[in-house]
């Protein structure tokens, strides 16, 4: 497998106040994972910096300028509560999306057969007109509709397993049925939304998960309602919402994922992608606020990237092994 890596500085230098868990430390974790020898192999490209035209294909002219004009020049502007800019978060935010766009000209230019964009902030709880949930531009989505306009992709599909709904890509992807939009994540928790009644136009599809509930849980979920979908929607190029957060580890939720659901998650997604996406796929960090819990499980999720089929077959051969041992 040929697989892109997108970073930038910007990332580093997104500051948010003293004890607010989206940190410059989790990037800095995410890129310590990146230095390992076991992704010599990956290509790497700087993030560009997006253009206003990119950002108005999922966002409404008002939210744009509306965040364009409150970007501070020195301390802190809240959005909300949690959603918090400093004067370097408007250009980590364009970074970000900037990564996710060209990411999407990598994998239709054939230059690379997928991508990870190790970036920060997140944005998936960003919707058409509200910047929410440390997000401000939702670059998946965004990534989605430049695959439509640039490279007229009938049907993109974003999935998104990060332990908290992604409310902005729903919102925005609401009433196109041309854009699937599957979630697993934990409910109730913040945002609230990503109950299963909440459909759109028959391109949502919405699996929550309760508290407590782990690996056989969450690979359920995703074989009897996420992945069904996916593949009857075949879509021609598939996004990842990679959150972290699911992790057993992370503070912000109570779900009990490890790295191996990671990989598996990865690995099945990547199966769709080949039958009917040639292979596409592009995937944008989201949230991950342990440490140890992000770091391992960018870890797996790039390898699964980079190596695909042959990772997959020796999991299961060592799944066959453990059977036989028993």
């Amino acid at each position: 497998m040929t697989t892109l890596v997108y970073t930038h500085r910007s990332s580093l230098r997104h500051e948010t106040p003293p004890g607010h868990p989206e940190r410059i430390d989790r990037i800095k974790a995410v890129y310590s994972v990146l230095e390992s020898p076991h992704f010599a192999g990956a290509l790497r490209r700087e993030a560009p910096r997006a253009i206003e035209q990119q950002l108005l294909m999922a966002h409404s002219p008002e939210h744009v300028q509306k965040i364009m004009a409150v970007a501070p020049e020195s301390g802190f502007e809240y959005i909300d509560p949690d959603t918090v800019m400093s004067a370097h978060t408007l250009e980590a935010a364009l970074r970000a999306v900037g990564a996710a766009t060209s990411a999407v000209d990598a994998v239709f230019r054939a230059e690379a057969e997928n991508a990870f964009c190790a970036m920060r902030p997140p944005g998936h709880h960003a919707e058409q007109n509200r910047a929410m949930g440390f997000c401000f531009f939702n670059q998946a989505a965004i990534a989605a509709y430049h695959a439509r306009q640039r490279y007229d992709a009938e049907r993109v599909a974003v999935v998104d397993f990060d332990v908290h709904h992604g409310n902005g890509t729903q919102d925005i992807f609401w009433a196109d049925p041309n854009m699937f939009y599957g979630s697993t994540h934990q409910m109730p928790l913040y945002p609230g939304s990503g109950a299963v009644s909440e459909t759109g136009v028959g391109n949502i599809f919405n699996a929550p998960l309760r508290a407590g509930d782990g690996g056989v849980q969450f690979r359920e979920a995703m074989n009897n309602i996420i992945l069904p979908a996916l593949e009857n929607f075949s879509p021609d190029l598939l996004i990842i919402s990679a959150g972290f957060d699911a992790h057993v580890r992370d503070p912000l939720g109570s779900l009990e994922l490890t790295e191996e659901d990671f990989a598996w998650a990865t690995l099945r997604l990547m199966e769709v992608a080949d039958t009917h996406a040639r292979g596409r796929v592009v995937s944008v960090l989201e949230g991950g606020y342990d440490l140890q819990g992000l770091a391992g499980s960018v870890g797996v999720h790039l390898h699964a990237l980079m190596h695909g089929e042959t990772l997959a077959a020796a999991l299961e051969q060592s799944a066959e092994d453990d059977e036989d041992e028993t």
